[in-house]
């Protein structure tokens, strides 16, 4: 009996868990960058439209030119930032597609403010790329 009320708790606590992500969701995002390259669309979006100091979740989209979800498969975002005198700084998103096509989720952390490049790789049925692009972080 006790193992079943550990299983139930388990499922709901996962299930609530389940429901506020969708819900912090839920909110119109905002653009903050788009990127076209020769076969994709790619939108990097968030709440507030801009990148900032500390955590941020993202939402990278990928579509075809005429706007149809593409299935990037495995993707990859990390960003650098040219630092006079130093190693640059390179910071990596964490990211996993979502329920959505062409949708991928995450998060991203930035120790400071200042313009970062944003290198985006992709491999999956929808072909294999890469592109380039700068964002500021706030």
């Amino acid at each position: 009996m006790k193992r079943r009320r550990i299983t139930v708790t388990v499922l709901l606590a996962g299930l609530l868990g389940g429901a506020l992500i969708t819900m912090a969701w839920g909110a119109d995002l905002k653009t903050v960058q788009t990127q076209k390259t020769k076969d994709a669309v790619l939108a990097l979006k968030t709440e507030s439209g801009q990148l900032a100091k500390g955590k941020n979740s993202i939402v990278l989209e990928f579509t075809s030119p005429s706007g149809q979800p593409l299935d990037a498969g495995k993707v990859a975002l990390s960003t650098s930032m040219a630092m006079p005198g130093m190693a640059p700084m390179v910071e990596g998103a964490t990211l996993s597609p979502d329920k959505a096509p062409g949708r991928y989720v995450g998060t991203i952390s930035f120790a400071d403010s200042g313009t970062r490049q944003v290198t985006v790789t992709w491999d999956g049925p929808a072909g294999k790329g890469s592109t380039r692009f700068s964002v500021p972080v706030r």
